[in-house]
């Protein structure tokens, strides 16, 4: 699978770990990461990732902040994207089960690296359940088609 990856400042300390694991799991990793010397904005590292991501140029991304939170927010403004922070397992496995997420977002911070090697992994291994949870996310898109049309008007 080919992924993009990407993170700011607060998510360079797992950088290298995350790059290698995706590769030593086989995967093709554009990265579009921040080195960590010095303070970036963390929007700036996020979209060209996202943009990837809904181009189809890669199948999946994988953002890192300090919260996870910033990148998610960013991630979850670009059409087509459907983000998830995940904190544990449980949030990784059901958000590719039930929501399909094609964008992970992880914690650079209060979080050790090998759980979050193992947020990827199980992300990455879980398989999108479709029926009633792919009803919910055309769903989700006519909603979000609607308020766009609302709001252009």
């Amino acid at each position: 699978m080919k992924i993009a990856f990407s993170n700011d400042h607060a998510g360079a300390n797992m950088r290298e770990i995350l790059l290698g694991t995706l590769r030593e799991l086989g995967h093709e990793v554009v990265d579009y990461g921040a080195d960590g010397s010095c303070s970036v904005d963390y929007p700036d590292y996020a979209m060209p990732a996202l943009l990837a991501l809904a181009r189809g140029e890669v199948e999946r991304a994988i953002l890192v902040c300090g919260s996870g939170v910033g990148m998610s927010i960013t991630a979850n403004r670009i059409p087509g994207v459907r983000c998830a922070l995940a904190v544990d397992l449980f949030t990784a496995e059901m958000s590719r089960r039930h929501n399909d997420s094609n964008c992970l977002a992880l914690r650079g911070r209060e979080q050790a690296p090998e759980l979050n090697k193992q947020i990827v992994e199980k992300w990455l291994a879980t398989p999108f359940e479709g029926d009633r949870h792919e009803r919910r996310i055309k769903r989700i898109e006519a909603v979000a088609a609607e308020i766009i049309k609302k709001l252009q008007s």
